[in-house]
């Protein structure tokens, strides 16, 4: 059974046992008021008939009857009685209703002076009346036929209504129940359109806090997990391609230099120098690239350390001065706070490496190696770190795409690169819930904003 269909049976059940139960109250009530309001006619039958039949005249009788049978409704079944009270203990009054009383309402008529009973579809009303002869007991009974039908049409109008409803809320509850999953079905749409080559996609999410937005944003957040590692592949991938077959070739090359014909003592230890110098450099690309592509996962998910993002910048400075010896990274400490546990977060240290040596190698790489300023402050529990360069800049209209895989700017065109490198740098500091801005102009320089949480 799928939800829908749940949905509308629990719906029809709970509502549907709310109506009968409802129902049920309702005729309860219904039955309780016919069964009063018939005994309330009976105990003035009961009254009439004792003012006229204990009086001692013939002709009030004869009225009484010719009157009630012209103007008053003859009761079905109505039947008058009545008796001495000391006859009230006998086990069976002779009278004309032919009928024994039960003990419970020869009680309640000795105590009350009034009581009632029924049998079957019969009714019965007691009064003890006092006369200048004694006190006599009238007993006055009919058939509750028209009560017995308003309520027999009462039970029919309550079953048709409740087997009534319970179609509408069929149809009710079927409909909204689709209504309430249809946000569930545009969310299965739009990750059956995910794959692996559309990672960018997200799932359409609106300003609702309910827990369907809170699932879109959750299966986001792991898209951009998915997403980030599938680029820190592809990085590698292209990094792996690229950059390692320029050391391979050198070396390659000066071994095959070397082993041609004899050498002089000189040529040999200028190839060897060479040699070491790109193997030294392939050494540090095959480390970087590893360092890429385990990026710190554990069995539970992306692993987190405690960090400290000034020791995270200066590691990538490290690399930085590593990969790109005639850069000019210089790191401005005089904004750092007093507190040093203000620039500790929660993060994976290789991640957050590889996205601060990504911007600050476009930083050099787009300044041609002129200044680039990086500097790291604390406001408002975050720490910001701020990347200014001198470089090119972006133009307006790409500002918006530069986060893009693959995305390059016309400016950019003729500068070595694979255009992943900021778009990954972004895609990292997002899944450590920060913020990268950027703002900049063209032939001024660029400045690069990140922000991350610091641990309360």
């Amino acid at each position: 059974m799928n939800i829908r269909n749940k949905i509308t049976l629990i719906f029809i059940t709970l509502t549907g046992s709310l109506m009968s139960v409802v129902f049920v109250i309702i005729y309860l009530f219904s039955y309780d008021y016919t069964d009063t309001e018939f005994f309330d006619r009976l105990t003035e039958r009961a009254n009439i008939v004792a003012q006229i039949r204990l009086e001692k005249d013939e002709l009030s009788t004869q009225l009484y009857d010719e009157i009630r049978k012209k103007h008053v409704q003859i009761l079905p079944n109505e039947k008058e009685a009545v008796y001495r009270i000391e006859d009230i203990n006998n086990p069976v009054i002779p009278n004309e209703l032919s009928i024994g009383f039960p003990s419970t309402f020869k009680d309640k008529l000795s105590n009350q002076k009034i009581a009632f009973f029924k049998s079957g579809n019969t009714y019965f009303t007691g009064i003890i009346y006092s006369d200048n002869e004694g006190d006599f007991v009238v007993i006055a009974s009919a058939d509750n036929v028209f009560g017995k039908a308003k309520m027999n049409n009462l039970q029919a109008i309550l079953i048709m209504a409740l087997l009534s409803s319970l179609v509408a809320l069929f149809i009710i509850g079927r409909y909204y129940a689709g209504k309430v999953l249809k946000p569930i079905a545009e969310i299965t749409n739009q990750v059956k359109e995910i794959t692996g080559r559309n990672l960018h996609l997200r799932l359409h999410t609106k300003n609702n806090k309910d827990e369907l937005a809170e699932l879109s944003n959750t299966f986001n957040d792991l898209l951009d997990r998915l997403e980030t590692i599938f680029d820190l592949q592809i990085t590698f991938i292209n990094n792996a391609s690229h950059e390692l077959k320029n050391p391979l070739a050198t070396i390659l090359g000066e071994t095959e230099f070397v082993l041609n014909k004899d050498r002089t003592a000189n040529d040999y230890q200028v190839s060897i120098q060479s040699i070491e110098k790109e193997a030294k450099r392939l050494d540090l690309l095959i480390n970087n690239l590893l360092e890429l592509a385990q990026a710190g996962h554990e069995e539970q998910g992306l692993l987190v350390d405690t960090l400290r993002v000034d020791e995270l910048v200066f590691l990538a400075k490290d690399k930085i001065d590593e990969v790109n010896p005639e850069n000019n990274v210089k790191l401005d400490l005089q904004y750092l706070p007093d507190d040093q546990k203000s620039l500790i977060i929660h993060g994976n240290q290789s991640l957050l490496l590889v996205a601060f040596v990504n911007i600050m190698d476009n930083a050099c790489k787009f300044s041609d190696n002129k200044k680039v300023n990086v500097k790291i402050s604390v406001a408002s529990s975050q720490v910001e770190i701020t990347i200014e360069d001198q470089g090119i800049g972006i133009p307006k209209k790409d500002l918006a795409k530069v986060f893009e895989p693959l995305y390059r700017s016309e400016n950019a065109r003729g500068i070595k690169g694979f255009g992943v490198g900021l778009s990954l740098a972004q895609k990292i500091i997002k899944i450590h819930q920060g913020t990268l801005n950027i703002y900049s102009e063209v032939d001024k320089g660029t400045s690069i904003f990140i922000r991350l949480n610091c641990i309360e």
